[in-house]
């Protein structure tokens, strides 16, 4: 008796971008991606879910997330987490972030491992391992060195691999993806399968228009991490993430790595 073969739904989850408009959903749907893990930086997680809401439909869906930087500007350390409800700010000890994602029930992913001083690196990834859900071993704005030495720390410390564009440029989006097995269909599946460390391949386009979209990130990256633009992020000291915001009502005062004057938070 002939037997049909059957093929198993698969969902492609580009799981970190920062851009998202029109033209962001049509290329990744264009370029067979599932889900997209939107994460824009200095932006509430209430506001992220709204304009998360307002781009996903029945072809894509779009997981809203945030990048918690802990510690101050010279020393952060990325956390990307998954399934958050309630604002957490930036700029708060890493323990006092751990904290909150523990009592938000949230899925911790680390983002770029050892790159810079913007992640955690292996030995910090290692003393955390049972506390972290998956570390980023492709990263399309990274260098070829630094993906392998990424998919290594996976390996030595046993956390689950994701991959993502990474895409600050609409462009990049869906450059590459984490997919798992099966159909995950709302931000709730997606999260699910983060939190129970689900078998995941790990994929990303190629050729040299690749290569170009990830060179063209990387240069970006320069810009995005100047002392020139971050001093334009802090010229009030209440942009939305930070601590001393009045939206936080002083909850993370305590946590915070700043004491809360303007000149505290203007990086030097």
């Amino acid at each position: 008796m002939h037997v049909p073969f059957v093929t198993r739904p698969r969902t492609r989850v580009d799981a970190h971008v920062k851009v998202l408009d029109d033209d962001v959903v049509a290329l990744a749907k264009e370029r067979g991606i599932d889900a997209l893990v939107y994460a824009p930086h200095f932006t509430r997680i209430t506001t992220v879910r709204e304009r998360a809401a307002r781009y996903s439909d029945d072809d894509l869906t779009v997981v809203p997330a945030r990048e918690v930087f802990t510690g101050d500007w010279g020393n952060r350390r990325h956390l990307l987490v998954l399934g958050v409800t309630d604002p957490i700010p930036d700029y708060i000890t890493f323990e006092g972030a751990m904290a909150e994602f523990e009592r938000q029930d949230a899925v911790v992913l680390v983002p770029h491992p050892s790159f810079a001083t913007i992640s955690l690196t292996r030995p910090e990834i290692a003393a955390h391992a049972d506390r972290l859900d998956a570390v980023e071993t492709y990263n399309t704005k990274l260098l070829p060195h630094q993906n392998a030495r990424a998919r290594q720390i996976s390996e030595s410390t046993g956390t689950p691999g994701f991959g993502s564009s990474y895409a600050h440029l609409p462009g990049t989006v869906g450059e590459a993806w984490t997919e798992f097995d099966g159909a995950l269909d709302d931000e709730a599946a997606v999260v699910d399968a983060f939190r129970e460390r689900r078998p995941r391949t790990v994929v990303h386009r190629g050729g040299a228009g690749h290569q170009l979209r990830g060179l063209v990130e990387f240069v970006h990256l320069a810009y995005e991490n100047t002392w020139e633009k971050a001093d334009r992020l802090f010229l009030s000291g209440d942009e939305p993430t930070l601590p001393s915001n009045v939206a936080y009502e002083g909850k993370f005062d305590d946590v915070s790595v700043y004491s809360g004057g303007i000149a505290d938070y203007r990086p030097k």
